[in-house]
């Protein structure tokens, strides 16, 4: 099977003068919004009527899609929350597209259902509406959820009544990036920008986010601002509220750097606000040069996990007095240790501490002082997360997984120690048939780079090279941690090799790793990446001719790089909603908050860096590059598809072999988070069928 036919895509003679360079951008038509442009929407009809012609043909594309539908078909659940003696977590029985969110009367009830989003009308004109986040009252007596549609980074906040699940009348807008800080049962913060323009939702810039007080029954229009920054109209604020009702904690960043500004404000439970002056915010950390999260409080405590003087975390308690509003203390509580410390929780009378240690991921139980009292440990490699709770309950909930184990829920007894199982999946395949190994490979300037293998243990017993899909991120200090995925799992099932590489540029191993992979440094994650590459084919695990690689938004733009790179070492590729265009990422939603990472491309410097790696500004004609796959979605307003649009007419464009590069574009779908399980399922089967065509992965 050679590329098909391709369809006519204009090319305008736009070239722009910078920085001393002449640079052409024939397509920058592509970034008008796919719902307001004919000529685009025509474009990427074209674009999927090509790309869908060519995956119907893929052998073993539908065999794929039944194997994948069957590897979803599990009872699975997210972790319980406790609120009023009431126990709500979602549940799917399998192959529903959304699951559903459930209620218990007590650990020792039956669940019930309280919303059920697949029942969700589409007939009222708002797009495919999914459940996104839920919270309930301190009592339990209401739930308040968020509504995502079409994929989309904005959403709806709606309120549910417990006992009845009836949908109140409360339905609040424009909310991106919230968190749900309940204020009592009467009220609760969250945080929203104001309405875009018309016509630019899912396009322009954001600005002025505001953190806001919202009373239960009244409407939006008479909420309450409760923090602002109007001298600094481009910084992003998240929230949270002590389980105790007592203290509001606003964090504020200007980029995805780790640094932040730390405001808390102290609340009286159910207080209903009369205006702004009722909510002094007092500065914690007032300048933006370290990173702060928020744990939990209790009474005028505090606990935050920061980096300040500490590249790895320490732990450490604000002691706030409410006499004298300003005045605060901080103790350190766990000093920095080799490992990352990563997340904490207060249960009962007990820190819940989360650790990074190789790309993967354990907890340890201490004191309120932080005196060690035993470590939560799996004998298998896994990452064991979630422990939600509250100061004075007796339990927590959490998860383990691994790429060859779909999370199993546990609850901890926290006086005890005693961990039984809540939740543990019926699979149609046995895990202990897969191998799990940590190797580590030099990279090209020698530093010593961490990857996860994973295969089935006859193909690592007999030393066979197979197929290999090799998968990376490397950016914004995201930590890759090992999990499960059933589109994964049917190429492992189908005999093919999976490997996961922690390159530089993540938050695998602290500051110094993030820093190595990010601006002037970003080279690093790309040559790591080609290492990884490399070492497989070197070590006989990845069959010549037979590697793949794939990675989605920043693992995108990673994999569409070192295709310009190195075009002969891969076989096929998938970049997914990647950022393609370098120079002008941040003109568009959210990409401003990017610069700390890329760099800006207004600055001559940064420029230079972007302008030598940018996969649309990069692709090298009459090379033999292997066969791509780009797939992006119309409703992303994270990544905007228009990177993808532009990069795949350059690629159409070019001289670049009888290798196919087609886009496939999801209707009704974002970035990724909220997409149903049938299209999860179609695009995993299209995906995986057409690298598994292009390395000789057989399916049939």
């Amino acid at each position: 099977m050679s590329a098909p036919r391709y369809p006519p895509t204009r090319r305008d003679s736009l070239i722009e003068h910078q920085f001393g360079e002449d640079l052409a951008d024939p397509y920058r038509w592509l970034e008008a919004d796919v719902r307001s442009s004919p000529e685009v929407a025509t474009w990427v009809q074209q674009q999927n009527a090509a790309s869908s012609a060519y995956l119907a043909e893929l052998p073993g594309r539908n065999a794929l899609r039944e194997k994948i539908r069957s590897l979803f078909a599990y009872e699975r659940f997210s972790l319980p929350r406790k609120a009023g003696g009431r126990y709500f977590y979602t549940r799917n029985s399998g192959l529903q597209n959304q699951a559903v969110l459930q209620v218990r009367e007590g650990l020792g009830g039956t669940g019930r259902v309280l919303v059920d989003p697949n029942n969700w009308s589409t007939e009222t004109g708002e797009g495919l509406r999914t459940l996104d986040a839920w919270v309930p009252s301190p009592a339990g007596r209401l739930v308040a959820l968020t509504q995502q549609r079409d994929g989309s980074d904005w959403r709806t906040i709606r309120l549910v009544d417990v006992n009845t699940g009836a949908m109140l009348a409360d339905r609040l807008e424009w909310a991106n990036d919230t968190a749900i800080g309940w204020v009592g049962d009467g009220g609760f913060l969250y945080a929203r920008y104001p309405a875009p323009p018309e016509g630019e939702a899912y396009r322009a810039p954001v600005y002025d986010k505001a953190i806001w007080y919202h009373r239960v029954g009244t409407p939006q229009s008479a909420d309450v601002k409760v923090f602002a920054t109007p001298d600094h109209r481009d910084w992003n604020h998240r929230l949270a509220v002590s389980s105790d009702g007592r203290w509001a904690v606003i964090i504020s960043s200007a980029s995805t750097l780790p640094r932040r500004t730390v405001h808390v404000i102290p609340l009286v439970r159910g207080r209903l606000a009369a205006g702004a002056q009722d909510w002094p915010a007092l500065p914690i950390a007032a300048e933006m040069t370290d990173d702060w999260k928020f744990i939990e409080g209790i009474g005028d405590q505090l606990w935050f996990i920061t980096n300040a003087g500490a590249p790895h975390y320490r732990l450490v308690r604000v002691n706030l007095d409410r006499q004298q509003p300003g005045q605060f203390s901080i103790n350190t509580v766990i000093d920095e240790r080799l490992d990352t410390l990563d997340a904490g929780r207060i249960v009962g009378r007990r820190l819940i501490l989360s650790y990074l240690q190789q790309g993967a991921s354990y907890a340890v139980v201490t004191d309120l002082n932080g005196h060690p009292q035993r470590a939560i440990t799996v004998d298998a490699i896994g990452s064991a997360s979630g422990f939600g709770g509250r100061p004075g309950d007796p339990e927590t909930f959490y998860q383990f997984s691994s790429f060859n184990q779909p999370p199993s829920i546990f609850r901890l007894d926290t006086r005890t120690g005693k961990a039984t199982p809540f939740a543990v999946p019926r699979l149609s395949f046995n895990p202990d048939d897969y191998v799990v190994e940590q190797r580590t490979f030099p990279s090209k300037d020698g530093t010593k780079v961490p990857m996860y293998v994973v295969r089935k243990r006859s193909l690592a017993s007999s030393g066979a090279a197979a197929p290999t899909l090799l998968y990376g991120y490397g950016g914004f200090d995201v930590a890759l941690t090992p999990g499960y995925s059933p589109v994964r799992m049917a190429w492992l099932e189908a005999g093919g090799v999976f490997a996961l590489a922690n390159i530089r540029g993540g938050g695998e191993f602290g500051r110094a790793w993030y820093d190595a992979g990010r601006l002037a440094n970003k080279q690093n994650s790309f040559d790591d990446f080609i290492a990884a590459g490399e070492y497989l084919i070197k070590e006989g695990i990845a069959a010549k001719g037979g590697l793949a690689i794939q990675g989605g938004s920043n693992g995108g733009m990673l994999v569409a790089a070192v295709i310009n790179q190195r075009p002969d070492l891969f076989a096929a590729a998938n970049p997914d909603v990647g950022v393609m265009d370098m120079l002008r990422f941040d003109r568009f939603t959210s990409g401003r908050f990017w610069v700390d990472d890329y760099g800006s491309p207004a600055r001559e410097a940064d420029w230079r860096v972007l302008r030598a790696y940018s996969p649309y500004h990069n692709i090298r004609p009459r090379a033999e590059y292997p066969a791509i796959l780009v797939t992006t979605a119309d409703t992303d307003d994270r990544v905007v598809p228009a990177h993808s649009f532009k990069y795949v007419a350059a690629l159409q464009a070019a001289d670049l072999g009888a290798r196919p590069h087609l886009l496939r574009v999801e209707a009704q779908a974002g970035h990724g988070p909220g997409k149903p399980v049938d299209k999860v399922i179609a695009s995993g089967a299209d995906v995986l069928a057409f690298l598994a065509k292009w390395t000789g992965l057989p399916l049939e």
